[in-house]
Order: structure tokens, then sequence, then C-alpha cells
């Protein structure tokens, strides 16, 4: 019976999460707190929900929507407990560029496209989790995410310069183009109440967060320039304003729709999915990792998927989680998901009694708030960083980031041929796998012989491969192979140090099969050392390490070099540089070795 309960509160947890936190709420304090983080959130996530439906393309008050009931979804439904989902500067900026296609062709039917797309959104991420398949998001490397993510925040900023100096935009085919029509005409044609109250927000939000940065800074911005815009009568002189918002909550709408256009969607659809989910799993392992909390990859994205097919359905479109306002969020001393459902009936209470506050809202404001947000996503450190580690790591990065620039409006672009290239140069790294001639260096121990420029023996030659034995590389490897025999008259004996060798397919095991035969009639051994249980597991099932080769398989290396030792007799221990330390004398490097590198550096390869 006992069992029976625990599989049944295992099933509970599963597909309700927030049953695993919804008995702590009986705890005053925890209560207490999640009440105090919710409001906290909720009062930045108001003045920056209407923000980016503004960077969307889609009036300010569906970020409203979109900050309502999908922040609730996603608590109850994810595994973080503090990750606050919502609206994101890169997702609708995403789904801008998505939507601005169909703008052109159907300016109608833009609203529903929003709509459509979070269902999309929401309906592959779904799948994704139920499926177990979360790992697909580590096809989007580190270089390939940091460099999207910094062209994105300058797309994202220079898009609101309009907004900023009050002027009508000047589309171009590209962005940049846009924006470089943009500053032309904003030299004669800049509206200067609106960059007043654009600079006013901007130095506002600025100025808190450097001398106090306890205050919410948006909210504090948000009402000096409301009220000075309700003051001055802003909207009489010209300066463009939230107005009216809808009063009510969002009601179930099933969207109508060509379906046709969900084939012009699906490809932004996927990268949405990807990199919202992406940037909601990184920060929710941040929280984690400081709170010692549990989180299920798989079930973040339900929890996320569950968030936009609400989203879709009731007038939103597609959400993610924050970094900004998780960190609020934690900061403010969330224990539970609790925080955020308090965080969505806030802002339920703002849609249902407190939308005239918001009707002199400033355009300009929600531009500067915008500009504000994506400035920290601007980070060259991570690029230089990547570069250091692995210049072509690096060079993804770079390339990402032009390409994304370049290619704007259709950031998808720079996204998959970022990944491209990340596959690209992991296949090149495949195929050619770092293989080392090993020989004595002075400290006893076997080395690379290259890198150390290190005495080999003529007769005996240890070659370990650092990598998988896979298609991509079985050529290149048996060529290195070979062309070690063909240099080396005196050849006897080859050991392969395997230890390196986490895995083998068919097409290595044959290659080493046939090797292995084809050097046998030349009189000479192939011989393998340190091989790993499921390599010789391998080995065992085909024959290879049958009865008559199992005596080629040694468990170290110095047990292969004394059976070649022993098979090549007159005492060829005592004089084989490989079971002699010495000091190499520089003057007789040329001599005693025959690898003669170009210069001789300090190395720590092994």
């Amino acid at each position: 019976m006992k069992k029976l309960k625990k599989i049944f509160r295992e099933l509970a947890h599963r597909f309700y999460p927030f049953m695993g936190w919804i008995g702590e709420l009986r705890n005053p304090q925890t209560l207490r707190a999640d009440v105090i983080a919710g409001i906290t959130v909720a009062l930045v996530i108001v003045p920056q929900s209407m923000a980016y439906a503004q960077l969307a393309g889609l009036p300010p008050y569906y970020g409203l929507y979109a900050s309502f009931l999908p922040v609730m979804v996603a608590a109850l439904f994810g595994s973080s407990r503090q990750l606050a989902t919502g609206p994101v500067a890169i997702v609708s900026l995403l789904t801008a560029s998505a939507m601005e296609p169909l703008a052109v062709i159907d300016p109608q039917g833009y609203l529903v496209y929003a709509l459509v797309l979070a269902l999309m959104v929401g309906v592959f991420q779904i799948s994704l989790g139920l499926l177990r398949l979360g790992v697909l998001v580590d096809f989007l490397s580190h270089p390939v995410v940091t460099g999207f993510t910094n062209a994105a925040a300058i797309i994202i900023a220079t898009s609101q310069l309009d907004k900023l100096f009050g002027i009508l935009p000047v589309k171009g085919e590209k962005h940049y183009e846009t924006v470089w029509n943009t500053l032309q005409a904003a030299v004669h044609s800049t509206h200067l109440p609106t960059l007043l109250i654009g600079i006013l927000a901007l130095t506002i939000m600025i100025l808190l967060r450097r001398f106090a940065p306890r205050l919410p800074s948006v909210l504090v911005a948000v009402a000096v320039t409301t009220t000075i815009a309700w003051w001055t009568d802003f909207s009489a002189s010209g300066g463009k304003i939230v107005g009216q918002i809808p009063d009510g909550l969002p009601g179930l709408r099933v969207p109508v729709f060509d379906p046709l256009v969900m084939f012009d969607l699906i490809t932004v659809a996927i990268v949405i999915a990807l990199i919202g989910f992406v940037e909601a799993i990184s920060v929710a392992k941040a929280i984690a990792a400081s709170t010692r909390q549990r989180l299920d990859a798989n079930q973040e994205l339900v929890g996320q998927g569950l968030a936009n097919l609400t989203a879709g359905f009731f007038q939103g479109y597609s959400v993610s989680g924050s970094f900004s306002r998780s960190a609020v969020n934690s900061s403010a001393g969330a224990i539970t998901g609790f925080s955020s459902v308090i965080t969505s009936l806030v802002v339920g209470v703002t849609l249902l009694w407190l939308t005239p506050l918001l009707y002199h809202f400033p355009q300009a404001t929600l531009a500067a708030v915008i500009i504000m947000a994506v400035i920290n996503l601007i980070k060259i450190k991570p690029i230089k960083y990547a570069w250091k580690v692995q210049r072509h790591d690096g060079i993804i990065a770079v390339v990402t980031f032009l390409s994304t620039l370049i290619w704007a409006p259709h950031l998808d672009r720079g996204i998959f041929l970022g990944v491209i290239l990340s596959l690209g140069m992991y296949m090149f790294r495949t195929m050619r796998p770092n293989i080392a001639l090993l020989a004595r260096h002075p400290d006893g121990t076997l080395r690379d012989a290259e890198a150390h420029i290190l005495q080999t023996c003529p007769n005996i030659s240890i070659i370990r491969l650092d990598g998988p034995l896979i298609f991509a590389n079985t050529g290149y490897f048996e060529t290195k192979i070979l062309d070690r025999v063909a240099t080396k008259q005196e050849l006897k004996f080859i050991i392969i140090d395997a230890e390196s060798i986490n895995e083998i397919d068919a097409t290595g095991e044959e290659m080493l099969h046939e090797l292995s035969r084809r050097l046998g009639e030349h009189k000479i051994e192939l011989l393998f050392a340190r091989v790993k249980r499921p390599l010789m597991d391998v080995f065992l099932r085909t024959g290879f390490a049958g009865p008559e080769w199992i005596d080629h398989f040694f468990r170290t290396r110095t047990q292969a070099m004394e059976y070649a030792w022993d098979r090549l007799g007159d005492d060829h221990e005592l004089t084989c540089p490989l079971n002699m330390v010495c000091l190499i004398e520089p003057d007789n490097l040329e001599k005693k070795s025959d690898v003669t590198p170009a210069m001789v550096t300090i190395d720590s390869r092994v």
C-alpha cells in the first residue's frame, strides 16, 4: 500500500509539479515571502510587457494579456520555482520579424497570426517535453546563442529609435537600411517633446539603477513620465501615448486563419521555441544552483509550452522565461511558484481596474524601457572568452553575430547559419581527432613525441587516438598508421593505446580487423593496450578478440611493450628508447629523434 501511494505521489508531481510546493504555503513566512516577491515582479512586468508588445508590433495591452494567465500556467506546470515567465525582448523581436512579411499581405490578420505563432511554439515545446527531447536545445551551442543575443540586442535597441525621436518609421529592405533612414529623418523631423520624454525616462532608470538599485526604476520612470504627459497634455502636441486600453480580462479566443500560413511561420516558431527555452532554462539552472532545487528540463519545456498555448488562446503572444524578472523574483525572496501566481493576479487587477492610469503612458517611455532592458544583453566578453577557449568557437559567435545583423529582419537565418557552422566544426573535429605518437619522456611518462621532441623506437610504435573511432575518422586514423609503417622500415609492432577511445562503430571495428590482417602479412603485429570494457565487448562479439588474437590485448602499455621486447629478442628491452629514461641533449635532438618539428616550444600536451 505504501509503495502504491508513493507511485501515485510521483505521478502527481510528474503531471502536476505545483503539488510539490503547494503544501509549503501553510507556512505563513513562505506565503508572505511569495506574496511580496509576486507583487514586486508585477511592478516590473506591467510596464515591461507593454513595451515588449510594442516591440513585437502589437498593441501594448497584448503584453498585459501575455502577462496574465501564461505567467500562472508556467509556474504551475514548470519545474522551476523562481522562473518568471512572460513577454521577453528577444522573443518579441522574433515575433515581429515573423509577422512583418504577413503584415504586408494581410494587415488585418496580424494579430491573429501572432496568436497562431504562440500556439505553434506551445505545441512544439510540449511535444519536445513529452517525448523527453529537451536535449535538442543543445544544438544551439553557447557561441551561437551569444552571437545571436548580442546582435538581437543591437537590433532591438535600434528598432526603437523612431519612437524615441518621435518620427514616422522609414522602412528599408534590411534593418540596417531602416536604421540609416531613421537617423536621416531624425535630423530634420525629430519631435522634441518626445525626445525629451525618452531621455528623461532613460536618465531616471540609469540613475536609480546606479544609486538606488532597490527602487523599481522602471516603475518610477513610467510614473514620472506618464504624470508629465498627463499634466502637459503631451498627446495634444503630437506626442504618442498608449491611449485607451480595453477594460476587463482577455477572453478565450480560437484563432480563425488560413492554414497555409503555418508553413510560413513554422521556421520562426521552431526558433522561438528553442531560443525561448534556452533563455528560460539558463536562468532556471542559475537559480536552481543557488537554491539547490531539482530542475527537470523536459518538465520545464512542458510548462513553457502550456504557457504559450494559453497565450495563444487568451489573446497574448509568445512568452518565455525572463532573466531580469526571474532575478527580481529570486532576490525579492520568492520560495515557491506561488509568487508567479500573485504576479498574474496583480496583472489581472491592473486589467480590471487600473488601465485608465496607463492612458497617458508615453510610447517614448516604452522605447526607453526596451532600450534599458536589452543593454545588458550586449556582452563582448563571452565572445572573447570563446575565442580563447577554441578559436573556431569565437569564429562561430562572430559569424552568427554579423549574419544576424546583416540579414535582419530575417533573424532565423543567422541562427541556422550558426547551428550549421557549429555542426560543421564538430564534424571536422571528429574527422580529424588528435593522434599522438608516444615516446618516453625524461620524467618517465609516455608523452606526445612531436610535442616534446622525444626519441622513438624504430621497431615499436605506440599510437594514441584521442576520441571515438567512427566512420567519420576511420580513414584518417588508418592513413596515419600506414604512414608510420611506410616511414619506419624496421617497424615490427604497433601498439594502439586505446584508453581515449570511448566509442567504436562497425566501420572502425572492420578497419582494425582488416588492418591487423594486412599488417600481419608484412610481419607487423598490431597490439592493443588499455582497452575499455565497452570496446572489448564489441571485439569479443565480432570475434576480433577471439582465441587467435586474444593474446594481442593488454591491460597496460608496459605489458604490451614487454610482449614486443620478448618477441624481438636480443635484449632489445635494454636498448629500447621506450624503456630508458634519459635527458635529451639539445645537440643530439636531430640524432635521437625521428620527429623534426619546426621549432621547440613549451607544450603541456601529454
